[in-house]
């Protein structure tokens, strides 16, 4: 017989407010809180930022849902307790309110870079300058600064912005575009809110009738709103918290003084191996991260270009076990990451993630060898007319100026051309 969600024990009273209610918070942010040791104390209240589709489905089974861990060997189901309100983005009132509480600790945002409505040097764009005097704004800053300003005029003290969103540097983003929107409030702001910068981490596919059959099928619960996760996630953050936070490293997440590094190791490891395995991996017939993996080839040259990225590192960022803990989760097979997703864009990518990695090897009078693979696999399937030399150097001046490494570059081009073993 199958049973409705419903809360068995009071919720925890609210602390914490997120902006942009969607999979990734719910398999993330909240997983974290629900699972520290002091998470009893700390519920979170969550808006939608566009439709209120997600809220209205939570809050029909009092926020609860359910986790499913999707491992190589089955799903492990949890249930996710953390969320206590669920709101549409566009209840401002409900927000002003929160924030207005001292109770309210903190603010956590995954609204996508184009949900800040900024622009690439993190200053408002002509949508948000319009939205600023609106009665009733609909951007996320926007509905921010309102919320803030019921808290200065509440005297409600100080509280931190934690933004979750993949933007390098993200607290400084959401800082810098807070405070030139922020117009006579932004004196307040400078001395009341803290901003916390984040590195972020776990896939969550889309859900399907598959995984709500799944969920009746192991807990006999009919859920309207669950969510799928592969087993790894992390969560690093860099900042103060000025009215408290939950205990999040009991449950995994890490403190840290300075983010850059750990955004580096991500980037170069996991989003550099990502954009290699997209480029060569279709050529070879694989259309998922899983396939690419499993391909010795294409194994051997990630690990080769790990190598090189591991060098231009850091010590102290655990980077054996980053590496151990990347590979199982490429290759889950549960977790379908599409390589077709992972290429698009792929120039500014490789530039991002491939390109660094060989000029600081250049640079420190090491080889590139390792980065020559990737980068020879973007000329072959991005410009297959182009002469390797001419995309090197579209891609990069300086490394298209380096004789050894485009000869590396073009004997690596030639033997992807000829079908010859990848690296």
């Amino acid at each position: 017989m199958t049973a409705e969600l419903r809360r068995e024990r009071p919720a925890p009273p609210v602390r914490i407010v997120h902006l942009g209610l969607g999979a990734f918070h719910r398999a993330h942010q909240a997983w974290y809180t629900q699972r520290a040791e002091d998470g009893d104390g700390w519920g979170i209240a969550a808006f939608t930022v566009r439709s209120p589709a997600a809220a209205e489905a939570l809050a029909a089974q009092d926020c609860l849902y359910t986790i499913v861990e999707r491992a190589a060997d089955g799903d492990r189901p949890e249930l996710g307790t953390a969320i206590v309100a669920a709101h549409d983005g566009a209840d401002l009132e409900a927000l002003e309110r929160y924030l207005a509480d001292p109770a309210v600790a903190l603010v956590t945002l995954t609204v996508t870079e184009a949900g800040y409505a900024l622009g690439d040097d993190g200053l408002p764009s002509a949508e948000l300058l319009a939205d600023l005097g609106a009665e009733r704004p609909t951007t996320v800053i926007g509905r921010l600064l309102r919320a803030l300003e019921a808290r200065r005029r509440a005297d409600a003290g100080p509280i931190a912005l934690v933004s979750c969103d993949n933007i390098p540097d993200n607290g400084a983003f959401l800082r810098r575009g807070l405070l030139a929107a922020a117009g006579g409030s932004a004196d307040w702001i400078e001395r009341n809110v803290a901003v916390v910068a984040t590195s972020v981490d776990r896939i969550t596919p889309a859900v399907t009738e598959e995984l709500t059959a799944t969920v009746e099928r192991l807990t006999g619960l009919r859920d309207a709103a669950p969510v799928a996760a592969e087993p790894f996630s992390d969560w690093v953050l860099s900042g103060g918290f000025p009215a408290g936070r939950p205990r999040w490293e009991t449950s995994g997440a890490r403190f840290v003084d300075d983010l850059e590094p750990w955004e580096r190791r991500k980037l170069r490891l996991l989003n550099g191996a990502h954009t290699l395995l997209a480029l060569a991996g279709p050529p070879r017939g694989h259309a998922t991260v899983a396939e690419a993996i499993g391909d010795p080839e294409l194994r051997a040259s990630v690990e080769r270009l790990w190598d090189e990225a591991a060098a231009t590192l850091p010590e102290g960022l655990d980077l054996e076990g980053y590496r151990a803990a990347l590979l199982d989760r490429f290759e889950n097979p549960r977790i379908e990451h599409r390589l077709a997703q992972i290429a698009q864009g792929s120039i500014t990518k490789t530039r991002l993630r491939i390109v660094p990695v060989a000029l600081e090897r250049l640079a420190a009078g090491a080889t590139a060898s390792g980065c020559a693979h990737p980068i020879a696999a973007w000329i072959a399937a991005e410009r297959p007319a182009a002469a390797p030399d001419e995309a090197l150097a579209e891609l990069s001046p300086e490394l298209a100026a380096h004789a050894g490494f485009a000869a590396s570059v073009r004997t690596a081009h030639a033997e992807l051309r000829a079908g010859a073993p990848a690296g």
